[in-house]
């Protein structure tokens, strides 16, 4: 028979836990967020990834270098279409437009004398951009990062020290964040070999050769590459990896050739029609641009 003594004692371990709080993976699972190890030329990179819906982000603006020659080219075209007055020229066109239509009002009739029916502005209005709405659901890509730079840290210390610091970041907005930065620490930070990419193998990899291509190094940066084009906003990266490009059609290859069977075989063939020298060459420019946008921390 058990005592009312024991029963304090049975029910300790579940309080101790639950002041604890979570850690390692159950961590991650319940804030949705995870960490990332990018090895880069410049050092092995440790960050924070999370996937949410495009509606519920809202990143910071890019900074714009002040010496940027294609910004202040287009400053400068933007400020001579103002000079030219061109605001005035439309509004003058369109009030002109409306004093000929009433002149003409009484012409706007039938042939049998009736007056035509006004039509309804409602009739012009534009239907709701499903395509719009739809990309708002879609779910995407957002890194510890602020102003269009990753944020990253070369020790597990460094990085927890910067999450509790209340610095600002994208990742702030997340309605999970608060929990994580109460509760992570320094040995939670330990990515899943799947969240671990090496950038800094990609091209000496490529230039091997067909036959020395590693496959899932490839087809993982090829996918580290693009979620950092996107949550970044590096154009020059997006426009490189985007559907139908040369560094697209070689990571659907890899992908085909990686699957086996027939459509393996298929994409093995696909893969000796690529040059190693342009893949390498594409590669390099885009680990170069990732590269430009990291805001090394420590």
């Amino acid at each position: 028979m058990t005592s009312q003594s024991d029963e304090p004692e049975a029910s300790a371990p579940v309080a101790a836990q639950s002041e604890a709080g979570l850690s390692g993976r159950a961590l991650w699972e319940h804030v949705r967020v995870e960490p990332v190890e990018i090895a880069l030329p410049g050092g092995v990179a440790l960050t924070l990834r999370a996937y949410r819906k495009a509606s519920e982000l809202t990143p910071t603006e890019v900074a714009v270098d002040e010496d940027d020659p294609f910004e202040a080219r287009r400053a400068a075209r933007r400020a001579d279409e103002d000079e030219d007055g061109e605001g005035v020229i439309v509004d003058e066109e369109f009030q002109a437009l409306l004093a000929q239509g009433e002149a003409d009002g009484d012409r706007d009739r039938d042939k049998d004398g009736t007056a035509v029916e006004e039509p309804d502005p409602a009739d012009f209005e534009d239907e709701p951009d499903e395509a719009a709405a739809q990309a708002d659901d879609e779910e995407v890509p957002a890194f510890l990062s602020h102003k269009g730079r990753l944020i990253a840290f070369k020790t597990p210390e460094s990085l927890v020290s910067f999450i509790r610091s209340g610095a600002p970041h994208d990742l702030a907005q997340l309605d999970t964040w608060g929990t994580l930065a109460e509760q992570v620490q320094s040995t939670d930070i330990d990515p899943l070999p799947e969240d671990r990419y090496e950038l800094d193998l990609v091209v000496e990899n490529l230039r091997g050769g067909h036959d020395t291509w590693d496959l899932p190094l490839l087809i993982a940066a090829g996918e580290v590459a693009r979620d950092l084009g996107h949550a970044l906003r590096l154009k020059p990266v997006i426009l490189a990896l985007s559907p139908g490009s040369p560094l697209d059609d070689l990571d659907e290859s890899l992908r085909a050739a990686e699957t086996g069977g027939m459509g393996g075989f298929f994409g093995r063939r696909r893969l000796k029609k690529i040059g190693a020298q342009q893949a390498s060459l594409g590669w390099r420019s885009v680990i170069g641009k990732i590269s430009a946008a990291v805001d090394w921390r420590d």
